[in-house]
């Protein structure tokens, strides 16, 4: 059986490509078993800085593969394996970009909102479809609801209407909305930016970004603090200053980048 994700690693970025596009990338369950195999692997490689999500033929990802969803019961339905991905893309301790050339419906509108970053071609459309087929936007809603508004998740959520990728930007879902002959060196001017962080606190970062604060500003500021005085004295830390110091790159930057 051919293979229907890819994994390349050069200079410190790995790609991982979807595809499948005979299905429009639908989250299969072949796919769905390679992509969560790929992230891991990525995860694990210290020779990878930054993981980019990107795909063949005209469509990101189409959302679930309906022909294997219509056969099966509650229990067997491939949606019951989604949170296991988009869990392991949101905590994922490495940044993610989305690269998109073209649209993406439902569950792949869930995978984009889990990433870090997410560009797409101008021409590129969303919508969260499931209302209209009858089912209900559930599983992704955990990684959409926190990019959107109250108002807009209700609007969008509610009536499956198709909008473009100009106000994915406005509404928060994706970061750049480009012309498709500038996708790559955007996407690339995005990894480029996040290689330049320390890898260890890239990883706090997103940790924090994502973490629920304490309700009380005192109790936040003192676990901030800890956090804060624990890079600023850990290795990274003193090397980024020393590197500032003597005007170089802290020894973690690509060699592509130095």
């Amino acid at each position: 059986m051919d293979e229907l994700v890819h994994l390349v690693v050069a200079d410190g970025v790995a790609t991982i490509t979807l595809d499948s596009p005979r299905n429009r990338n639908a989250l299969s369950a072949q796919l769905r078993k390679e992509l969560r195999q790929h992230l891991t692997s990525a995860i694990a490689d210290d020779a990878v800085r930054v993981i980019v999500l990107d795909h063949t033929g005209t469509v990101f990802c189409a959302g679930m593969d309906l022909k294997e969803s219509r056969s099966a019961d509650a229990e067997n339905q491939g949606v019951q394996e989604f949170p296991a991905i988009l869990e392991q893309i949101w905590t994922c301790p490495k940044p993610v970009v989305a690269k998109l050339a073209g649209p993406a419906r439902a569950g792949g509108v869930g995978i984009i909102a889990a990433c870090d970053i997410a560009v797409a071609v101008d021409t590129a459309t969303f919508a969260f479809s499931e209302v209209r087929i009858g089912v209900v936007p559930a599983v992704i809603s955990v990684t959409v609801l926190p990019r959107l508004t109250t108002r807009q998740a209700h609007e969008l959520f509610l009536t499956g209407e198709t909008f473009d990728a100009r106000r994915a930007a406005e509404i928060g879902l994706i970061n750049s909305a480009v012309p498709a002959d500038d996708l790559d060196a955007e996407v690339k001017r995005y990894a480029d930016m996040l290689a330049l962080g320390a890898p260890n606190a890239l990883a706090a970062t997103k940790e924090m970004l994502t973490a629920q604060r304490p309700p009380a500003m005192s109790e936040a500021f003192e676990q901030m603090l800890e956090l804060s005085a624990e890079h600023f004295a850990g290795e990274e830390g003193q090397e980024g200053m020393k590197a500032f110091a003597e005007k170089r790159k802290p020894s973690w930057v690509p060699d592509a980048l130095q």
